[in-house]
Protein backbone atom coordinates (compact mmCIF):
# COMPACT_ATOMS: atom_id res chain seq x y z
CA UNK A 1 0.00 0.00 0.00
CA UNK A 2 1.58 3.19 -0.83
CA UNK A 3 1.96 6.04 1.33
CA UNK A 4 -0.47 8.99 1.41
CA UNK A 5 -1.80 12.10 2.39
CA UNK A 6 -5.16 14.30 1.62
CA UNK A 7 -4.66 17.67 2.89
CA UNK A 8 -7.63 20.27 1.25
CA UNK A 9 -8.38 23.25 3.63
CA UNK A 10 -10.40 25.24 1.27
CA UNK A 11 -13.36 26.49 2.78
CA UNK A 12 -15.74 25.88 -0.31
CA UNK A 13 -18.95 28.70 -0.14
CA UNK A 14 -21.59 26.75 -2.59
CA UNK A 15 -24.59 27.94 -4.29
CA UNK A 16 -26.41 30.85 -5.71
CA UNK A 17 -25.78 34.23 -5.36
CA UNK A 18 -22.66 33.43 -2.13
CA UNK A 19 -20.32 35.78 -4.21
CA UNK A 20 -22.38 38.57 -2.53
CA UNK A 21 -21.22 37.56 0.73
CA UNK A 22 -16.90 38.63 -0.15
CA UNK A 23 -17.04 41.48 1.83
CA UNK A 24 -18.07 39.90 4.82
CA UNK A 25 -15.74 36.88 4.42
CA UNK A 26 -12.85 39.02 3.45
CA UNK A 27 -13.58 41.28 6.77
CA UNK A 28 -14.04 37.96 8.56
CA UNK A 29 -10.61 37.02 8.03
CA UNK A 30 -8.94 40.62 8.73
CA UNK A 31 -7.44 41.42 5.26
CA UNK A 32 -7.06 44.77 4.66
CA UNK A 33 -5.78 45.60 1.19
CA UNK A 34 -6.97 43.20 -1.52
CA UNK A 35 -5.44 42.86 -5.03
CA UNK A 36 -8.74 42.16 -7.15
CA UNK A 37 -7.61 39.84 -10.34
CA UNK A 38 -9.29 38.84 -13.06
CA UNK A 39 -9.11 38.13 -16.74
CA UNK A 40 -10.77 40.24 -19.50
CA UNK A 41 -14.09 42.18 -19.93
CA UNK A 42 -17.11 39.68 -19.25
CA UNK A 43 -16.10 39.79 -15.83
CA UNK A 44 -16.35 43.35 -16.06
CA UNK A 45 -19.55 43.84 -18.25
CA UNK A 46 -21.42 41.21 -16.46
CA UNK A 47 -21.18 43.32 -13.43
CA UNK A 48 -19.35 41.26 -11.04
CA UNK A 49 -16.16 43.04 -10.76
CA UNK A 50 -18.64 46.09 -9.77
CA UNK A 51 -20.58 44.20 -7.28
CA UNK A 52 -17.36 42.94 -5.24
CA UNK A 53 -15.74 46.55 -5.41
CA UNK A 54 -19.07 47.40 -3.59
CA UNK A 55 -19.09 44.90 -0.86
CA UNK A 56 -15.42 45.70 -0.34
CA UNK A 57 -16.34 48.74 -0.01
CA UNK A 58 -18.97 48.33 2.57
CA UNK A 59 -16.84 46.37 4.81
CA UNK A 60 -13.97 49.41 3.90
CA UNK A 61 -11.68 46.89 2.39
CA UNK A 62 -9.32 48.69 0.44
CA UNK A 63 -8.45 47.47 -3.32
CA UNK A 64 -6.72 47.72 -6.27
CA UNK A 65 -6.96 45.77 -9.30
CA UNK A 66 -5.28 44.07 -12.03
CA UNK A 67 -7.11 42.26 -15.31
CA UNK A 68 -5.62 40.77 -18.31
CA UNK A 69 -5.26 37.57 -17.32
CA UNK A 70 -5.03 35.26 -20.48
CA UNK A 71 -6.49 31.37 -21.24
CA UNK A 72 -2.58 30.79 -21.14
CA UNK A 73 -1.70 32.80 -18.31
CA UNK A 74 1.60 34.95 -19.24
CA UNK A 75 4.79 35.66 -16.56
CA UNK A 76 4.83 39.21 -17.88
CA UNK A 77 1.34 39.65 -16.18
CA UNK A 78 2.80 37.82 -13.29
CA UNK A 79 5.93 40.09 -12.45
CA UNK A 80 2.84 43.50 -13.24
CA UNK A 81 1.06 42.00 -10.45
CA UNK A 82 4.14 41.35 -8.30
CA UNK A 83 5.30 45.16 -8.14
CA UNK A 84 1.26 46.29 -7.74
CA UNK A 85 1.14 43.99 -4.62
CA UNK A 86 4.39 44.76 -2.74
CA UNK A 87 4.13 48.43 -4.03
CA UNK A 88 0.15 48.55 -2.03
CA UNK A 89 1.27 46.58 0.18
CA UNK A 90 -1.64 44.52 -0.96
CA UNK A 91 -2.27 41.64 2.07
CA UNK A 92 -4.84 39.40 0.29
CA UNK A 93 -5.37 38.76 -3.99
CA UNK A 94 -8.74 37.78 -4.83
CA UNK A 95 -9.05 35.79 -8.07
CA UNK A 96 -12.22 36.18 -10.12
CA UNK A 97 -12.25 33.43 -12.97
CA UNK A 98 -11.19 30.51 -13.77
CA UNK A 99 -8.56 28.68 -13.44
CA UNK A 100 -5.75 30.70 -15.92
CA UNK A 101 -6.74 33.67 -13.23
CA UNK A 102 -6.34 31.34 -10.06
CA UNK A 103 -3.21 30.17 -11.53
CA UNK A 104 -1.89 33.59 -12.12
CA UNK A 105 -2.90 34.93 -8.46
CA UNK A 106 -1.43 32.15 -7.15
CA UNK A 107 2.41 33.09 -8.95
CA UNK A 108 1.97 36.17 -7.77
CA UNK A 109 1.43 35.58 -4.17
CA UNK A 110 4.53 33.90 -4.81
CA UNK A 111 6.51 36.37 -6.23
CA UNK A 112 4.75 39.01 -3.40
CA UNK A 113 5.87 36.84 -0.24
CA UNK A 114 9.23 36.22 -1.99
CA UNK A 115 12.73 37.85 -2.93
CA UNK A 116 13.36 34.91 -5.36
CA UNK A 117 12.37 35.18 -9.07
CA UNK A 118 8.80 33.80 -9.42
CA UNK A 119 9.65 31.88 -12.79
CA UNK A 120 12.66 30.02 -10.95
CA UNK A 121 9.79 28.37 -8.61
CA UNK A 122 8.72 27.36 -12.16
CA UNK A 123 11.12 26.41 -14.33
CA UNK A 124 13.43 24.83 -11.78
CA UNK A 125 13.12 22.72 -8.27
CA UNK A 126 13.10 25.47 -6.36
CA UNK A 127 10.44 25.71 -3.96
CA UNK A 128 8.42 29.03 -2.24
CA UNK A 129 8.20 29.49 0.93
CA UNK A 130 5.28 31.72 1.55
CA UNK A 131 2.56 32.73 -0.52
CA UNK A 132 0.18 35.70 -0.40
CA UNK A 133 -2.72 34.21 1.08
CA UNK A 134 -5.76 33.71 -1.86
CA UNK A 135 -9.11 33.10 -2.27
CA UNK A 136 -11.06 32.43 -5.33
CA UNK A 137 -14.48 33.41 -6.91
CA UNK A 138 -15.02 30.78 -9.20
CA UNK A 139 -16.99 31.29 -13.26
CA UNK A 140 -15.33 28.70 -15.10
CA UNK A 141 -15.26 25.57 -13.86
CA UNK A 142 -12.74 23.57 -15.82
CA UNK A 143 -9.12 23.68 -14.17
CA UNK A 144 -9.73 22.57 -10.45
CA UNK A 145 -7.39 25.18 -9.15
CA UNK A 146 -9.52 26.61 -6.66
CA UNK A 147 -8.63 23.84 -4.62
CA UNK A 148 -5.48 22.61 -5.64
CA UNK A 149 -2.00 23.01 -4.38
CA UNK A 150 -0.79 23.55 -8.39
CA UNK A 151 -0.52 26.69 -10.93
CA UNK A 152 0.73 26.13 -14.65
CA UNK A 153 2.62 29.68 -16.20
CA UNK A 154 3.74 30.04 -19.83
CA UNK A 155 7.23 32.26 -20.12
CA UNK A 156 6.80 34.07 -23.34
CA UNK A 157 10.37 33.66 -23.50
CA UNK A 158 10.79 30.51 -25.22
CA UNK A 159 6.91 29.69 -25.05
CA UNK A 160 7.53 27.52 -21.65
CA UNK A 161 4.49 26.23 -20.27
CA UNK A 162 5.42 25.02 -16.53
CA UNK A 163 3.62 24.05 -13.13
CA UNK A 164 4.54 24.87 -9.92
CA UNK A 165 2.78 22.95 -6.74
CA UNK A 166 2.60 24.22 -3.10
CA UNK A 167 0.22 23.87 -0.62
CA UNK A 168 1.11 27.69 1.01
CA UNK A 169 -1.15 28.34 -2.57
CA UNK A 170 -4.23 26.59 -2.00
CA UNK A 171 -6.69 29.13 -1.66
CA UNK A 172 -8.18 30.09 1.67
CA UNK A 173 -11.89 30.01 0.49
CA UNK A 174 -13.78 29.13 -2.84
CA UNK A 175 -16.88 30.57 -3.59
CA UNK A 176 -18.75 28.76 -6.27
CA UNK A 177 -21.96 29.94 -7.33
CA UNK A 178 -22.97 28.29 -10.90
CA UNK A 179 -25.29 30.71 -11.89
CA UNK A 180 -21.96 32.39 -12.84
CA UNK A 181 -21.07 30.16 -15.26
CA UNK A 182 -24.44 30.21 -17.26
CA UNK A 183 -23.13 32.94 -20.27
CA UNK A 184 -19.79 30.69 -21.07
CA UNK A 185 -19.90 29.71 -24.79
CA UNK A 186 -20.49 26.02 -25.75
CA UNK A 187 -16.52 25.46 -26.71
CA UNK A 188 -15.42 26.47 -23.21
CA UNK A 189 -17.76 24.69 -21.04
CA UNK A 190 -17.35 21.58 -23.16
CA UNK A 191 -13.62 21.96 -22.71
CA UNK A 192 -13.54 22.60 -19.11
CA UNK A 193 -15.34 19.16 -18.93
CA UNK A 194 -12.24 17.67 -20.51
CA UNK A 195 -10.12 19.36 -18.33
CA UNK A 196 -12.14 18.36 -15.21
CA UNK A 197 -11.96 14.48 -16.28
CA UNK A 198 -8.58 14.44 -17.52
CA UNK A 199 -7.11 15.64 -13.85
CA UNK A 200 -9.15 12.25 -12.37
CA UNK A 201 -7.81 9.88 -15.18
CA UNK A 202 -4.10 11.32 -14.57
CA UNK A 203 -4.57 9.72 -11.16
CA UNK A 204 -6.33 6.95 -12.34
CA UNK A 205 -4.04 5.76 -14.56
CA UNK A 206 -0.89 4.84 -12.29
CA UNK A 207 1.32 2.21 -11.92
CA UNK A 208 0.78 0.96 -8.55
CA UNK A 209 -1.76 -0.66 -5.84
CA UNK A 210 -5.31 1.53 -5.87
CA UNK A 211 -7.84 1.78 -2.95
CA UNK A 212 -11.08 0.30 -4.18
CA UNK A 213 -13.22 3.12 -2.56
CA UNK A 214 -10.39 6.18 -4.26
CA UNK A 215 -11.44 3.83 -7.55
CA UNK A 216 -15.07 3.72 -6.83
CA UNK A 217 -15.22 8.17 -6.75
CA UNK A 218 -12.99 8.32 -9.13
CA UNK A 219 -14.99 6.48 -11.91
CA UNK A 220 -18.57 7.89 -9.85
CA UNK A 221 -17.13 11.72 -10.73
CA UNK A 222 -15.99 10.65 -13.97
CA UNK A 223 -19.79 9.40 -14.88
CA UNK A 224 -21.24 11.90 -13.43
CA UNK A 225 -19.32 14.28 -15.46
CA UNK A 226 -19.76 12.40 -19.29
CA UNK A 227 -23.47 12.81 -18.14
CA UNK A 228 -23.91 16.12 -17.26
CA UNK A 229 -21.40 17.40 -19.93
CA UNK A 230 -23.73 15.83 -22.77
CA UNK A 231 -26.51 17.40 -21.09
CA UNK A 232 -25.00 20.72 -21.32
CA UNK A 233 -23.79 20.34 -24.91
CA UNK A 234 -28.16 20.15 -25.78
CA UNK A 235 -28.95 22.35 -22.76
CA UNK A 236 -26.18 24.96 -22.03
CA UNK A 237 -28.86 26.60 -19.38
CA UNK A 238 -29.42 23.75 -16.97
CA UNK A 239 -27.86 24.90 -13.94
CA UNK A 240 -28.33 21.66 -12.05
CA UNK A 241 -25.62 20.44 -14.47
CA UNK A 242 -23.27 23.21 -14.08
CA UNK A 243 -23.15 22.56 -10.24
CA UNK A 244 -22.54 18.92 -11.13
CA UNK A 245 -19.59 19.85 -13.27
CA UNK A 246 -18.79 22.84 -10.85
CA UNK A 247 -18.16 20.34 -7.80
CA UNK A 248 -16.54 17.99 -10.00
CA UNK A 249 -13.75 20.38 -11.04
CA UNK A 250 -12.67 20.82 -7.42
CA UNK A 251 -12.73 17.43 -6.44
CA UNK A 252 -11.37 15.67 -9.26
CA UNK A 253 -8.04 18.16 -8.40
CA UNK A 254 -7.72 18.34 -4.94
CA UNK A 255 -6.30 15.38 -4.39
CA UNK A 256 -9.06 13.44 -3.25
CA UNK A 257 -9.27 10.92 -6.13
CA UNK A 258 -5.44 10.33 -6.00
CA UNK A 259 -5.34 8.91 -2.71
CA UNK A 260 -3.79 5.66 -1.57
CA UNK A 261 -2.41 5.80 -5.28
CA UNK A 262 1.29 6.53 -6.72
CA UNK A 263 0.53 9.73 -7.64
CA UNK A 264 -0.76 8.82 -11.37
CA UNK A 265 1.02 9.62 -14.61
CA UNK A 266 0.12 13.20 -15.89
CA UNK A 267 1.94 12.83 -19.27
CA UNK A 268 -0.78 13.59 -21.25
CA UNK A 269 -0.83 17.19 -19.20
CA UNK A 270 3.32 17.80 -19.83
CA UNK A 271 2.67 16.93 -23.62
CA UNK A 272 -0.13 19.32 -23.71
CA UNK A 273 1.09 22.09 -22.13
CA UNK A 274 3.65 22.31 -25.01
CA UNK A 275 0.84 22.21 -27.21
CA UNK A 276 -0.79 25.07 -25.80
CA UNK A 277 2.59 26.63 -24.99
CA UNK A 278 3.94 26.41 -28.63
CA UNK A 279 0.43 27.48 -30.51
CA UNK A 280 -1.51 28.73 -27.60
CA UNK A 281 -5.33 26.81 -28.01
CA UNK A 282 -7.36 26.23 -25.54
CA UNK A 283 -6.13 23.67 -22.67
CA UNK A 284 -8.99 20.98 -22.78
CA UNK A 285 -9.44 20.82 -26.44
CA UNK A 286 -5.32 20.36 -26.34
CA UNK A 287 -6.42 17.27 -23.87
CA UNK A 288 -8.51 16.08 -25.88
CA UNK A 289 -6.26 15.75 -28.76
CA UNK A 290 -3.26 14.26 -26.75
CA UNK A 291 -5.25 11.06 -24.65
CA UNK A 292 -6.44 9.23 -26.70
CA UNK A 293 -3.25 9.12 -28.80
CA UNK A 294 -0.97 8.42 -25.74
CA UNK A 295 -3.37 6.28 -24.45
CA UNK A 296 -3.42 3.74 -27.49
CA UNK A 297 0.67 4.28 -26.95
CA UNK A 298 1.17 3.11 -23.41
CA UNK A 299 -2.50 0.71 -22.76
CA UNK A 300 -0.83 -2.90 -22.99
CA UNK A 301 1.56 -1.31 -19.60
CA UNK A 302 -1.17 -1.59 -17.80
CA UNK A 303 -4.11 -3.14 -19.77
CA UNK A 304 -5.88 -4.52 -16.88
CA UNK A 305 -6.18 -0.43 -15.88
CA UNK A 306 -7.58 0.35 -19.45
CA UNK A 307 -10.33 -2.71 -19.13
CA UNK A 308 -11.42 -1.44 -15.73
CA UNK A 309 -11.57 2.16 -17.00
CA UNK A 310 -13.40 1.02 -20.57
CA UNK A 311 -16.50 -1.21 -18.76
CA UNK A 312 -16.85 0.96 -15.53
CA UNK A 313 -16.96 4.25 -16.93
CA UNK A 314 -17.08 4.17 -21.10
CA UNK A 315 -19.83 1.39 -20.20
CA UNK A 316 -17.94 -0.91 -22.68
CA UNK A 317 -19.48 -4.10 -22.58
CA UNK A 318 -16.53 -6.60 -22.23
CA UNK A 319 -14.61 -8.62 -24.99
CA UNK A 320 -12.99 -12.14 -24.91
CA UNK A 321 -9.85 -10.13 -25.68
CA UNK A 322 -8.67 -8.06 -22.90
CA UNK A 323 -6.96 -5.56 -25.30
CA UNK A 324 -10.20 -5.09 -27.74
CA UNK A 325 -12.50 -4.10 -24.47
CA UNK A 326 -9.33 -1.33 -23.93
CA UNK A 327 -8.90 -0.10 -27.48
CA UNK A 328 -13.04 -0.12 -27.67
CA UNK A 329 -12.54 2.49 -24.57
CA UNK A 330 -10.25 4.69 -25.88
CA UNK A 331 -12.51 4.78 -28.75
CA UNK A 332 -15.76 5.43 -26.45
CA UNK A 333 -13.65 8.22 -25.32
CA UNK A 334 -13.06 9.75 -28.61
CA UNK A 335 -16.82 9.68 -29.55
CA UNK A 336 -17.31 11.45 -25.94
CA UNK A 337 -15.54 14.31 -27.28
CA UNK A 338 -16.63 14.54 -30.60
CA UNK A 339 -20.42 14.41 -28.83
CA UNK A 340 -18.75 17.73 -27.11
CA UNK A 341 -17.80 19.08 -30.47
CA UNK A 342 -14.01 18.82 -28.89
CA UNK A 343 -10.96 17.32 -31.09
CA UNK A 344 -9.05 14.15 -31.19
CA UNK A 345 -6.10 15.24 -33.66
CA UNK A 346 -4.03 18.41 -34.67
CA UNK A 347 -6.25 18.67 -37.81
CA UNK A 348 -8.92 18.99 -35.74
CA UNK A 349 -7.91 20.99 -33.53
CA UNK A 350 -6.63 23.57 -36.85
CA UNK A 351 -2.91 22.88 -36.74
CA UNK A 352 -0.63 21.06 -39.16
CA UNK A 353 2.79 21.13 -37.33
CA UNK A 354 6.10 20.81 -39.27
CA UNK A 355 8.15 17.58 -38.13
CA UNK A 356 10.61 19.92 -36.72
CA UNK A 357 7.80 21.42 -34.65
CA UNK A 358 6.47 18.08 -33.09
CA UNK A 359 10.84 17.66 -32.17
CA UNK A 360 10.72 20.95 -30.34
CA UNK A 361 7.86 20.32 -28.09
CA UNK A 362 8.84 16.82 -27.52
CA UNK A 363 12.25 18.53 -26.99
CA UNK A 364 11.18 21.15 -24.73
CA UNK A 365 8.92 18.20 -22.41
CA UNK A 366 8.93 19.18 -18.69
CA UNK A 367 10.93 15.56 -17.89
CA UNK A 368 11.95 13.87 -14.79
CA UNK A 369 16.31 14.07 -14.21
CA UNK A 370 15.88 10.89 -15.75
CA UNK A 371 14.61 12.45 -18.95
CA UNK A 372 11.07 10.54 -18.85
CA UNK A 373 7.26 11.49 -18.03
CA UNK A 374 4.40 9.36 -16.76
CA UNK A 375 4.56 6.45 -14.84
CA UNK A 376 2.30 4.00 -16.89
CA UNK A 377 4.65 3.80 -19.15
CA UNK A 378 7.90 6.05 -18.54
CA UNK A 379 7.86 8.11 -21.98
CA UNK A 380 11.21 9.51 -23.09
CA UNK A 381 11.88 12.50 -26.02
CA UNK A 382 11.55 9.63 -28.71
CA UNK A 383 7.98 8.60 -27.08
CA UNK A 384 6.65 11.94 -26.69
CA UNK A 385 7.81 12.86 -30.11
CA UNK A 386 6.15 9.69 -31.39
CA UNK A 387 2.44 10.46 -29.53
CA UNK A 388 2.37 13.68 -31.39
CA UNK A 389 3.04 12.55 -34.61
CA UNK A 390 -0.03 10.59 -33.91
CA UNK A 391 -2.04 12.94 -33.17
CA UNK A 392 -1.52 14.64 -36.64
Amino acid sequence: MNQTQFYAPTRVIFGADTEKQIGDIIANYGYKKVLIHYGGQSALRSGLIDHVKQSLISKKIDFVELGGVVPNPVLSLVYQGITLAKTEKVDFILAIGGGSVIDSAKAIGYGAANEQDVWDYYSTSALPQACLPIGTILTIAAAGSEMSNSSVITNEAGNLKRGCGSDLSRPLFSIMDPVLTLTLPDYQTAAGCVDIMMHTMERYFNHGDNLELTDAISESLLRVVKKNALLLAKEPQNLAARGEVMWASSLSHNGLTGFGTDGGDFATHKIEHELSGMFDVTHGAGLAVVWPNWARYVFKERLERFVQFAVNVMDVEPCADAEETALKGIHAMENFYHALKMPTNLKELGLNPTEAELQEMAEKCDYRPDGTIGIVKKLAVSDVYAILKCSR
